[in-house]
């Protein structure tokens, strides 16, 4: 896969690719030579960032490359350069370890496209030669988790639909050795997963729960939690047309939480792995579940449907209750669950919700460490009374539209016990516009620094 991306060391027409932070280029460039000082000058190139330029040798050929960045530092420094510069094998110069993980990363996540239904793409031309200092297994591992969260998000729902995501998820855990068991359809509710039933039922293609395992039983659990609404009409509370057109991507948490697996697995962390992920469409049919319905959970709570458009929550309890059967030591949920959460945070900045201070200390970490942002919200307690109904339960849905994600989440925290450490993240799972490595489409949020907090959750049993 990263072949067309990176060369192995020792190619002498590689071309040296400097990055340049704008406060320090003015003394980089009084240490080049008279030629480069001049020939950078008279272009008017300042290491401005994400500019770049190309210094020809004397016979017109490219001597060296430069580019501003904002900081070397900077996880995304080389994320548009992959696509930029020309058909051509670069080497990073002068790069610490760290920074040229990053470096690689980027260049990689920079270099994706999704072309399943392109009739000619262009795809990236320039390489980058692996510098000997990085752990190259470890950036596969990352590109590859990556670019499968943004392929399936990116698959429109005619070919990823329940069906479908349950065959991609097979097809990525099994070459690790991970099982995967599907319930389907009417065995849903033999076996008792009503809300996951209620949901799906009206879809084209019946609701299913995806369970994936992989790993040691005697290993430390780690349960991962996907929301699968592969396509989300809002039900018989139907969705406007500008609020239906990204809803493919409402099995982004899916994405999420199977992209995850296969890192986990392929870094062969030693844990005990399951993986849940309830696949939907929430559509609209004459059996279609309505507001003003009364469903019935797993756990044995029951809901009044004050929203069919509040579906996830659903399919979500269904699956933490049996998730948080096994007393994992952490769980984990990715959801595309709320509207609330864009509107607090914005569309690039995730949030996720904790009852456990220590694992919120680490997660806000690793975030930092991985440069891969999320922002804690609260488990404001008083607001569970937006979830009281006066006939079940629960609502689903609270009538009024203040902290939406909070009582989102305060609902979810129903179905997991608090000795469980547990984190619910909700994220946009989509770029709306292009930036350095972050292609319009699909996106793997806070991937990185989850990964990052389970490694020092499970390896050091800090807690």
């Amino acid at each position: 896969m990263f072949d067309t991306l990176f060369v192995e060391p020792g190619s002498s027409s590689a071309i040296p690719l400097h990055l340049l932070e704008t406060a320090t280029y003015p003394d980089w460039l009084a240490s080049q030579p008279t030629f480069t000082q001049h020939w950078l000058n008279s272009v008017g190139f300042t290491a401005t960032p994400e500019s770049y330029w190309l210094q020809p040798d004397a016979q017109g050929a490219i001597a060296q490359a430069v580019a501003g960045v904002k900081s070397r530092d900077d996880f995304w420094l080389t994320g548009n350069l992959a696509r930029l510069l020309p058909d051509a094998c670069y080497q990073l110069q002068d790069l610490s370890a760290p920074q040229a993980f990053n470096a690689c990363c980027a260049w990689g996540l920079g270099a994706y496209q999704f072309t399943r239904y392109k009739s000619a793409t262009k795809s990236a031309r320039a390489r980058l030669v692996w510098p000997a200092e990085v752990d190259r297994e470890a950036v596969k591992r990352t590109l590859q988790a990556i670019y499968l969260v943004r392929d399936l998000i990116n698959t429109p729902t005619e070919h990823m639909g329940p069906i479908e995501l349950a065959q991609a998820c097979v097809a990525a855990v099994a070459p690790h050795g991970a099982t995967c068991e599907v319930v389907e359809g009417e065995a849903l509710l033999r076996q008792n997963y009503p809300a996951i039933h209620a949901v799906g039922r009206a879809g084209a293609q019946p609701p299913r729960l995806i369970d994936i395992r992989w790993g040691e039983a005697h290993h430390p659990k780690l349960t991962l939690v996907g929301k699968g609404v592969c396509f989300d009409t809002g039900g018989l509370n139907l969705k406007p047309t500008n609020g239906m057109a990204l809803m493919k991507k409402d099995m982004g948490g899916a994405a999420h939480a199977v992209g995850l697996a296969t890192l986990i697995m392929s870094a062969r962390l030693p844990v005990c792995l399951r993986v849940l992920i309830p696949a939907v469409e929430n559509s609209v049919s004459g059996n279609a579940y309505r507001p003003g319905d009364v469903i019935a959970t797993r756990k044995g709570l029951s809901i009044e449907i004050t929203n069919t458009d509040a579906e996830g929550r659903l399919v979500l309890a269904d699956a933490l209750t049996e998730a948080v059967s096994e007393q994992p030591e952490l769980l984990i949920d990715f959801a595309t669950l709320t509207g609330a959460a864009r509107i607090a945070l914005g569309t690039d900045l995730p949030a996720f919700f904790t009852a456990h201070e220590l694992l919120a200390q680490t997660l806000s970490e690793a975030a930092k460490t991985t440069q891969d942002a999320i922002w804690r919200l609260p488990l404001y307690e008083p607001y569970r009374r937006m979830l009281d109904s006066s006939i079940a339960d629960l609502n689903n849905s609270p009538t009024s539209a203040y902290a939406g994600a909070i009582t989102a989440a305060l609902f979810l925290q129903e179905f997991v016990p608090a000795q469980i450490p547990w984190v619910h993240f909700d994220l946009m799972a989509w770029n709306l516009n292009s930036r350095a490595g972050r292609p319009e489409g699909g996106e793997a949020m806070a991937l990185r620094a989850v990964w990052e907090c389970i490694q020092y959750f499970f390896l050091f049993k800090k807690r």
